[in-house]
């Protein structure tokens, strides 16, 4: 049995400090460029120790000052921001179809990029991939930028092989997965502090952090790639439950088009659309180039759409049955316009089900598209080491 923790514990001096910091930068990060008086408001903190606080960061080189704002009664304010070159980070997506590297930046914007392609994954050729593509990108940081890297994150789905018949696979061709441990793999090339994650919750991460999804303080998130997945955002955080897999929504109950009895998974993937092109004797590769364009299977494409509009609306459903949420988020690697409209047409399907006894949550658009799981794996390091988390025991976004 696990033991218990504790409500709360003491800290020291250094601790306290230290939490100060996060909970400025989290605040700057979140809410934009802003003055320390505005900060010491929104804080509680004094405005001495914001002053303070605020000269070490920007001695580290994590803040930058802006210009002086003047013009107003009193001593003029001088707003201070996130340097989004002040860390950087990254993210790793090792998924069933594909492997993404990427490095971002403390914004979110994504400075370099690597994708390996595979039937199904096979971790030599992975680890390979992902060796050579770190230092590549390193070798092309300056000195500062490399001193700056922060970590890497990993987002990957749990329990990888266990989803042979899924991808088409040989059952033998993916148990050496489970028996990896991720961290120590990267850590024999790599001396850089490594954090895992499910790909769906680094998903719901990216959108939260770097997205449109913040301005919620409850709402569930779909992320629909080669296979559905999710992830919870409670009290303006990201839930990655006890075991880290919170959102787990692809196995929820649904109904295929003949009528039987599917997972979410097997209804609002496009994996789906993917099967249906290959018996049609279709190249369904045109689903994962870059950049995205699927203008030539627009029939097919539209089919599916409708689908997995219907099957969405109803997880959406059931998922606020459980969890009040303000509103549902819908994100995905298709193409823009194909989200957008997706996401219009479960905006019209959710009235016409039976709603009683529930209050219809908003339906949003995602913005970060295929990138998300790996920018939400390259959140992760930057949050465990700068930021706070309010359910790591923090009170604070992300």
């Amino acid at each position: 049995m696990p033991k218990l923790r504790p409500y709360s514990s003491g800290a020291n001096q250094s601790e306290v400090r230290a939490h100060n910091e996060r909970l400025m930068l989290s605040v700057l990060h979140q809410d934009g460029a802003m003055p320390g008086s505005e900060m010491a408001r929104r804080t509680g903190l004094s405005p001495q120790t914001v002053s303070v606080i605020l000269r070490k960061l920007e001695h580290d080189g994590l803040i930058l000052r802006g210009a002086s704002q003047k013009g107003r009664v009193g001593k003029p304010s001088v707003p201070m921001d996130i340097n989004p070159e002040g860390l950087f980070s990254y993210g790793i997506k090792i998924g069933r179809r594909s492997t993404d590297l990427l490095l971002t930046d403390f914004r979110g914007t994504v400075h370099a990029q690597r994708r390996l392609r595979y039937p199904y994954p096979q971790p030599q050729e992975v680890f390979g991939f992902i060796e050579r593509s770190l230092s590549e990108i390193q070798a092309g940081l300056s000195p500062v930028h490399r001193l700056r890297v922060c970590g890497i994150g990993v987002a990957t789905p749990f329990n990888l092989w266990r989803w042979h018949e899924e991808v088409g696979a040989p059952k033998a061709s993916l148990e050496a997965w489970k028996e990896l441990d991720l961290v120590q793999e990267i850590g024999k090339f790599s001396d850089l502090h490594v954090f895992v994650i499910n790909d769906a919750t680094a998903a719901c991460r990216a959108e939260h952090m770097f997205g449109g999804s913040s301005i919620w303080r409850d709402c569930v998130y779909f992320f629909i790639a080669s296979f559905l997945g999710g992830g919870v955002v409670l009290n303006n955080s990201v839930y990655e439950g006890s075991q880290g897999n919170a959102g787990a929504l692809g196995p929820l109950p649904s109904r295929g088009t003949d009528g039987r009895e599917a997972r979410l998974l097997d209804t609002a993937s496009i994996r789906v659309l993917e099967r249906r092109l290959i018996q049609a004797d279709i190249d369904p590769t045109v689903l994962w180039q870059q950049p995205q364009d699927w203008s030539r299977i627009q029939d097919y494409a539209d089919r599916w759409l409708e689908d997995t509009a219907q099957a969405l609306a109803r997880a959406a459903l059931a998922t606020c049955a459980v969890i009040d949420f303000e509103a549902v988020v819908i994100d995905g690697a298709m193409p823009a316009d194909l989200r957008t409209r997706l996401v219009d047409r479960v905006r019209e399907e959710l009235p016409l089900l039976d709603t009683r006894g529930l209050i219809l949550p908003v339906v949003q658009e995602g913005r970060i598209g295929a990138n998300a799981s790996a920018l939400g794996a390259a959140a992760k390091p930057l949050i465990a080491q700068f930021l706070l988390d309010s359910h790591s025991g923090f009170s604070h976004p992300y």
